[in-house]
């Protein structure tokens, strides 16, 4: 299971932030022995979730097997020519007992419950080493969790194989750019020579790749899309071989994008700080306050448009989880001037709640659970809160790491939840109940368009993030589907994204657009709407400059948008404290 998409705080030097990575470097050589690094939080992983709160890990990370029988990291890994090979496994185990696994190579098991004995401590890192055969171009090699103590926390596979390619091609040349717009450029370059050949080109900025070119041989040109729009860019290009050898860099070609159209983030001000993963926020009837939660506190604030905050109270019978649960979502009702009533969603002793207190103005009081016993875990327990044109009220809620909860209609897990004020199920929900979509496996963010239809963001496994035109009574594929697939009566996203550039929470709408703000891709999404269901090309911003992103809310009848930081956890690495909100200005 993957969790909000663990990645350490990080910050961009040089060019600004303001850019798509539209393919991550997944694996790198390792001069000194001449392997290949492929990083554990870029494999495919099930049952596990990528962190980074022990010390001493290599990338951006490391997979926790999360004490579970099953779960396995997979690595694909490239061999220049069929053989034997070297795999290093590093992993940490700071348990007293044995974790064993067992390796296989593509589906064949080669190395049955392998030990990966104690460490001493999480942050003691230790090299398990085999030799495998491999076949020549894409292999898998996967380490599964033998027993109920799960795999140890895996860091990373180096691969050595028996190829003396250790030359890397020459760098390419002659690079140019040409037909730059608000959001692509095209560039060209002069092939790159090399013994046995190059296999792939990659269009980078310092350790962003913005786009890779593959064939045999590969072109030597590339539009690169998906560029925020006036913006500097500063790119060139590395050849690689089949054996993972990288050439040294080309030439750089700077440019800047055209000017920007309406309706796109025109300025960005931080207006507050000193927030602990602010969570929910969701806006009072007079459109110059809003009610902003904080998970791990329990705590909700009244913060103003100049961003001052006042403490109003705390959620009762709140409990975290150790992981996502606590107090997350937020919703103020339409009806508010005359009923005082606001709603939280949050995690509790027997499972995850939502409820109902009153808000004079001043403080909190009056607490109601409505809606008992939504399956929690340490992870995946959704939490958005917000009200629909319709008047009633719409929930996320995760799969509570049981996939098979997402499918089961009888089950309030892996769901959108549509009810009426007192937590009844609304009238004209499809199935009688409180289910309004199902198959979902942990959505956190929903918003509605103008012509009110109803978007939402979801987390992926290891594989894709999604954005998701929600209809009533539809089933949206987890755990059969991840991402698009062709599976009857399940739908496919309106648009998708690798792990590493999304891991969405929340959303807003302005405008033709959606934003989507993004954890582990540590940016805001821009998704403009066209005609029919369709989407455009997205486009991202503010790229690693703020850290992980977790709220987007719309300000009321204003073009812009409140944008918050939830990097003050064990996830985003920050202290207390230390978390913000920004004004976004769309224009």
């Amino acid at each position: 299971m993957r969790s909000e998409g663990y990645r350490p705080r990080k910050a961009l030097g040089g060019l600004v932030a303001t850019a798509l990575a539209l393919t991550a470097a997944v694996a790198t050589a390792t001069p000194a022995d001449a392997a290949t690094r492929y990083e554990a939080e870029s494999a495919r992983v099930s049952q596990g979730v990528v962190e980074s709160n022990h010390a001493g890990y290599s990338g951006s990370g490391f997979v926790n097997g999360d004490n579970a029988a099953g779960s396995y990291v997979e690595w694909t890994v490239q061999a220049a020519s069929a053989g034997t090979a070297t795999v290093a496994l590093r992993y940490a185990n700071g348990s007293t007992g044995n974790r064993p696994g067992d390796v296989s190579v593509n589906g064949a098991v080669v190395s049955a419950a392998r030990a990966f004995g104690p460490t001493g401590a999480w942050s003691t890192w230790a090299t398990s080493t085999l030799t495998v055969t491999l076949r020549a171009g894409a292999n898998t090699i996967r380490v599964t969790a033998a027993t109920a103590a799960g795999n140890p926390n895996l860091d990373h596979l180096d691969l050595e194989t028996a190829s003396s390619d250790t030359a890397p091609p020459t760098a390419p040349s002659g690079l140019t750019r040409s037909a730059v717009t608000a959001t692509t450029a095209t560039l060209s370059w002069t092939a790159s020579s090399d013994d046995t050949g190059v296999t792939s080109y990659e269009v980078r900025s310092g350790g962003t790749v913005y786009a890779t070119v593959t064939g045999s041989p590969p072109a030597t040109s590339v539009t690169v899309t998906g560029l925020a729009c006036s913006s500097p860019y500063s790119l060139h290009v590395v050849a690689r071989d089949a054996a993972g050898n990288v050439s040294a860099q080309s030439g750089t070609v700077t440019f800047t994008t055209a000017a920007c159209g309406g309706g796109v983030p025109s300025g960005i001000t931080q207006i507050s700080t000193g927030w602990t993963v602010p969570w929910g926020v969701a806006w009072l009837p007079d459109g110059q306050n809003a009610l902003v939660t904080e998970r791990d506190s329990f705590r909700v604030y009244r913060t103003s448009l100049s961003g001052a905050r006042t403490l109003v109270g705390t959620v009762p019978e709140t409990m975290g989880t150790g992981g996502e649960g606590g107090l997350l979502g937020v919703a103020v009702d339409p009806n508010w001037a005359s009923n005082r009533y606001v709603y939280f969603f949050h995690t509790a002793s027997e499972g995850n709640r939502i409820a109902r207190m009153t808000y004079d103005g001043t403080s909190l009081g009056g607490y109601t659970a409505l809606v008992r016993n939504i399956p929690k875990n340490r992870y995946h327990n959704g939490g958005r809160l917000a009200f629909g044109p319709d008047g009633y009220l719409y929930a996320t809620t995760g799969d509570a790491q049981v996939t098979a909860n997402a499918q089961n209609r009888d089950s309030l897990a892996g769901k959108i939840l549509r009810m009426t004020t007192a937590g009844q199920p609304a009238p004209g929900n499809p199935f009688g109940t409180l289910v309004y979509s199902y198959g979902h496996r942990n959505p956190q963010g929903i918003a509605w368009d103008s012509r009110g239809r109803l978007w939402q963001a979801e987390f992926g496994n290891s594989q894709f993030d999604e954005l998701n035109l929600i209809k009533p009574g539809l089933n949206y594929g987890w755990p059969t589907c991840e991402g698009n697939c062709s599976v009857a009566g399940m739908e496919n996203p309106k648009r998708q994204w690798p792990v590493s550039t999304a891991s969405p929470s929340a959303v807003a709408v302005v405008g033709d657009a959606v934003y989507m703000a993004a954890l582990r891709g540590e940016r805001l999404w821009r998704i403009p709407l066209e005609a029919g269901e369709a989407t455009g090309t997205p486009v991202a911003y503010y790229v690693g400059t703020y850290g992980r992103l977790r709220t987007v809310v719309a300000v009321p009848g204003a073009n812009r948008l409140w944008l918050t930081t939830t990097n003050a956890d064990a996830n985003g690495g920050e202290p207390a404290g230390s978390d913000r909100v920004f004004r976004v200005d769309i224009s």
